[in-house]
């Protein structure tokens, strides 16, 4: 139990971190190793780091394999994004409730 609580906040926080947020296919630039989450027309959802990108299809590796999408298929497309507001509400939380949980459960077991 005591190591499952520290292993539970930090999953939590790191998955706060990030959110998604729905672009256009010709405003990709291939710049960065961005990571994408593409819902195609089959109800399949594929996340990936982007490796390429020209105008009718993208290439993205996810776990060492390399996926080729056609524009054509895509019904959705997002890209992750950093989020300060995420992540700073997070900190606080950790940051003033969990110690507050802890001091109630302290006092309530002593």
């Amino acid at each position: 139990m005591k190591k499952l609580l520290p292993i539970l906040i930090l999953s939590f926080l790191f998955q706060s971190c990030f959110s998604y947020k729905s672009v256009n296919f010709n405003d990709i630039k291939n710049e960065k190793k961005q990571k994408f989450e593409v819902s195609k027309l089959d109800k399949t959802i594929i996340k990936g780091r982007l490796i390429s990108i020209d105008e009718n299809t993208m290439i993205l590796e996810n776990k060492g394999q390399k996926q080729t999408i056609l524009k054509d298929e895509i019904y959705d497309l997002k890209v992750r994004k950093f989020s300060a507001l995420k992540t700073m509400s997070t900190v606080g939380v950790i940051y003033y409730i969990f110690p507050a949980v802890g001091l109630s459960i302290l006092l309530l077991t002593s």
